[in-house]
């Protein structure tokens, strides 16, 4: 397993937050990505991620980057594997109410997958953002990157958002990145 992160702060490499092939969406401020290849083909790669279960897996269960706390999901009836699908996620982080919906709003199997909050999240440490994932092939196997471009959350947490914002943004993608990887190892 070979594994990269890149993170972008204020604008750098924009072209890369817009979807590909699509017309120009929002912009945020910041961006994590984590690319790793995989000794899997595209098309099975996809099917295991698709299944936003599965790939957010991580938020799901206690750790230290959640404050001991995990968050709980909730489905529409396509369980966010068709465009347009809906998902929704809440949970306590240190006593306080975390709440924010997700649309898919690209899913191009085997190769593009990307999600975004609807209205104001209420996070503690990133705001609204887009996330998702790509995958191209790579010899045998797949290369996947896991990517979130994100703005801070609202006052009062904007500050709060700055430092620990960017290491929750790496956290998640590699998350998502390194469980994919382990899924698939030899």
């Amino acid at each position: 397993m070979q594994s990269s992160e890149r993170s972008t702060v204020k604008g750098e490499e924009r072209q890369d937050s817009m979807p590909h092939g699509k017309s120009p969406q929002r912009f945020y401020q910041h961006r994590a990505a984590v690319v790793v290849d995989i000794a899997v083909d595209p098309a099975t790669l996809f099917e295991h991620l698709d299944d936003q279960a599965k790939l957010a897996s991580h938020m799901m269960q206690s750790s230290a980057m959640m404050a001991g706390s995990s968050m709980k999901f909730t489905f529409d009836h396509d369980r966010g594997r068709m465009l347009g699908s809906r998902i929704g996620m809440h949970g306590k982080v240190l006593g306080l109410s975390l709440e924010l919906s997700e649309i898919v709003t690209e899913r191009d199997p085997p190769r593009r997958k990307a999600w975004e909050t609807e209205g104001v999240p209420r996070l503690l440490v990133i705001g609204a953002y887009r996330m998702g994932f790509d995958i191209a092939p790579q010899g045998l196997g797949s290369r996947l990157t896991v990517f979130i471009d994100y703005d801070l959350p609202n006052w009062p947490w904007r500050l709060l958002g700055l430092i620990p914002g960017r290491a929750y943004a790496r956290w998640c993608t590699r998350s998502m990145a390194n469980d994919a990887a382990h899924t698939f190892a030899a």
